[in-house]
């Protein structure tokens, strides 16, 4: 047995509306970090002289800034993804709970 409330909110379009609109943020979010994460891997797998490379005069290589790159991609669209949900899907949310209530 379904619950009347369950059945307004699956029924309101601004459900829907929420449910495409993370789904197509979150996989967006998910295939640019795979990209970064799998690139710098194969960067790694089949281009080894590049990423041994000093910079200047030191015993800091270019693979180190770009595996940074990485972990501060990482926090970045993480925080994008949060500000988004935090505004966005939670305004959504509250209006779909607040017209399931009435």
């Amino acid at each position: 047995m379904t619950d009347p409330i369950v059945a307004r909110i699956e029924a309101n379009p601004k459900y829907h509306e929420l449910r495409r609109k993370r789904g197509t943020f979150g996989w967006t979010l998910t295939a640019l970090m795979m990209l970064v994460y799998y690139g710098y891997i194969a960067l790694i797998a089949f281009n080894k002289p590049f990423l041994s490379q000093p910079i200047g005069a030191g015993v800091t290589t270019i693979g180190i800034p770009i595996g940074l790159g990485v972990i501060v991609f990482t926090i970045l669209i993480t925080g994008l993804y949060v500000r988004r949900a935090n505004s966005e899907y939670d305004r959504l949310t509250a209006e779909i709970l607040k017209d399931a209530a009435q």
